[in-house]
């Protein structure tokens, strides 16, 4: 690792790797008379101060009240993309703008979506939860049923098990961290722990697992060990403080802390308790994956340690030398992300980054630290460990590991090239 000293300024700033990675200090409690000096000197050359114009918009009355709250029409572009099946409406997949966002919560409306047959038009006072199987008392929920059952709030990541999945091409994609990432997402879920409703039920001490099927056209369903079930599953009435918006799952959903996206059944309309696992046809057609032997490994349920750099990345042209933020998201289905390392020169130094608060157990984790680009190539990468030690794999690791037959499961380092023009794209290195 490089460590040289630089003056920005007149502000000392440790360069703590290769080309122009600064130190996270700045981000930092103990840095705040760095960054402090960084915010009033270094920053891109704002204009001097001088008297501000009366503008047009203060001449006259603002718009009024409106009951559903909409972002400002300046903010358009900050939008899902989407591809669908050929000759269906609604079998495909929306992805969230990860390069447009900040923070750690994902707003409602560009969560990602993932659907097999599009989204059901559910009438939440006609939908019923059945929980049956191995129990001793098979139950019907009404949602008012379930409204009278204390609740609880967890914030929680949910990712697509294919996300990523272009990491395992030969040649780097053309195109960005949507395409690429974007079927991640992470809210504040609200609702009734799993667990009490299985004790409602009494299960049989024969069941060890159960089977979560949704109410869409597709009946997706999944198998699910009990032990996950009971450890910290939960009926999610709530997104982000209001109903589970219909693309996820509206009137209810099932969320699996940490485990795969398809797993966390989504219109959820029947929990079965079983001694095995059913063998869906979602769990045996796909979501499994085929090793470079042939051989299938099914039921991998954790999404593993992974990060990503969203700012800058493809499509966000850097315009001058000078300070920028280098900013990213880390996660892990197996707990939380102590450390995310950056690198400005393909991985031959890394700088740690500040992790910024809250970090939380499988949710997404912003990180941050600053950069001096100087205006010459740069190759930018990330890559996370969580609290098992699990450190993210290179590209070249991952793919020894498990080849390049399946599409599920992808965690590799992603890097983005940058040009001495300041444009971005995805390259392998």
């Amino acid at each position: 690792m490089a460590a040289d000293r630089s003056t920005v300024h007149g502000s000392d700033l440790d360069i703590v790797a290769g080309n122009g990675l600064l130190h996270r200090r700045m981000f930092l409690t103990a840095g705040t008379a760095a960054a402090a000096a960084v915010a009033s000197s270094a920053l891109p050359n704002p204009a001097a101060a001088d008297a501000l114009p009366v503008e047009s918009w203060m001449k006259v009355p603002g718009s009024g009240f409106a009951g559903y709250g909409q972002p400002s029409k300046y903010e358009e572009k900050v939008a899902r993309t989407w591809n669908t099946a050929p000759g269906t409406t609604g079998t495909g997949a929306a992805r969230t703008p990860l390069h447009l966002l900040d923070g750690m919560i994902t707003p409602n409306g560009v969560h990602f979506e993932r659907s097999h047959s599009g989204i059901p038009d559910i009438n939440p006072d006609t939908h019923r939860l059945l929980i049956h199987g191995l129990v001793k008392r098979p139950l019907i929920f009404t949602l008012e049923n379930l409204e009278r059952y204390p609740r609880e709030s967890r914030v929680a990541f949910l990712e697509c098990g294919g996300n990523g999945q272009l990491l395992y091409q030969k040649e780097p994609a053309p195109v960005g961290v949507q395409a690429i990432h974007g079927l991640v997402s992470c809210a504040e879920w609200t609702g009734v722990k799993l667990s009490i409703l299985l004790q409602e039920v009494g299960v049989d001490p024969k069941g060890r697992w159960i089977l979560a099927e949704g109410g869409d056209a597709a009946g997706m369903s999944r198998s699910i060990p009990l032990a996950k079930a009971m450890e910290d599953a939960l009926i999610a009435l709530y997104q982000n403080g209001e109903r589970v918006r219909p693309s996820n799952g509206y009137p209810m959903r099932l969320l699996l802390p940490g485990y795969e996206g398809n797993m966390n059944v989504k219109w959820l309309r029947r929990i079965k308790v079983t001694e095995g696992p059913t063998m869906t046809k979602d769990e045996t057609s796909k979501y499994t994956i085929t090793l470079p032997d042939g051989k299938s490994l099914q039921f991998m349920f954790p999404q593993e340690g992974k990060s990503v750099i969203t700012q800058p990345s493809p499509g966000l042209t850097m315009k001058e030398p000078g300070l920028y933020e280098i900013s990213g998201l880390a996660w892990s289905g197996y707990g939380k992300i102590t450390k995310v390392e950056v690198s400005a020169d393909g991985g031959k130094s890394w700088a740690k980054a500040a992790l910024q608060p809250p970090v939380l157990s499988k949710a997404l984790t912003r990180f941050r630290i600053p950069w001096r680009w100087n205006g010459g190539p740069a190759v930018l990468q990330s890559r996370a460990t969580d609290e098992t030690g699990y450190m993210q794999p290179t590209r070249e690791k991952m793919i020894a590991a498990r080849g390049n037959r399946t599409i599920y499961h992808s965690n590799a380092i992603t890097t983005w090239a940058v040009s001495n023009k300041g444009e971005v794209k995805h390259v392998y290195a």
